[in-house]
């Protein structure tokens, strides 16, 4: 791994990470763990997008991401996609801590394979775990289990209804609550205000462009830094 750290106007500390060895395959464990101290803001992104190869039976590739909010503190974490390539096995665990006025950008855009280049997802193994804590008391968890035929599964109307991206976008901060009323979404997305400073959002796409099309102006909603130029079409 490569933290890169453009100059950019502003109080934010932006920080650009790169997996040096261009993706994730079976044994490969990826950890982040990250500190904003009080009163900081850092915005994480990625240079490129991930990718979870293809494994080999019984190997599963893991990805730990641990960040951590101080009193005042922010911390933004936009990652660019992450590509899942037919019988990729990958688990990801978020874990974030926060104090009690901390805030928290989670951004996590996912593709099943790449529509323009003709890959189908045959299998797959993806699970997606995040666990959010204020002051030490969990306010937050979801999970995401896909594994099998993905290809079948995302065409089920009650899961995806047939897109090939989605995102999760998670705020958990004061500005939740007003935020919330100024997004315009697509009708294939949703957002659920949880608590008064918990937003979720859910995207759907048909392909990893129309996803990002739709994602950046939900990022520069919630956001109170300009986006990561890594991120500009």
């Amino acid at each position: 791994m490569k933290a890169l750290f453009p100059r950019v106007h502003g109080a934010a500390l932006d920080a650009v990470f790169l997996n040096t060895a261009g993706g994730l395959t079976g044994g490969d464990h990826m950890q982040f763990d990250i500190a904003a101290d009080d009163n900081a803001h850092i915005i994480l992104s990625s240079q490129a997008a991930e990718r979870a190869y293809r494994a080999h039976p019984g190997q599963v590739a893991r990805s730990n991401v641990t960040l951590r909010a101080g009193p005042g503190a922010r911390i933004d974490w936009l990652p660019q996609e992450t590509i899942l390539f037919d019988s990729a096995a990958l688990d990801r665990r978020m874990n974030v801590h926060l104090s009690h006025d901390a805030t928290a950008l989670i951004v996590e855009p996912v593709i099943f394979g790449r529509l323009a280049m003709g890959e189908v997802i045959r299998t797959v193994h993806f699970t997606d775990q995040w666990r959010i804590w204020r002051d030490g008391t969990l306010v937050f968890a979801d999970a995401i289990r896909l594994i099998g035929d993905a290809q079948a599964q995302m065409a089920r109307a009650a899961i995806a209804d047939g897109a090939g991206a989605m995102a999760t976008v998670l705020l958990a901060g004061a500005q939740a609550e007003a935020l919330a009323s100024g997004l315009t979404l697509p009708d294939t997305s949703g957002a659920s205000l949880i608590a008064d400073d918990l937003l979720l959002v859910r995207l759907l796409a048909e392909d990893g462009f129309a996803l990002r099309r739709q994602l950046i102006p939900v990022v520069e909603a919630l956001s109170t830094a300009p986006i990561p130029r890594v991120w500009r079409l």
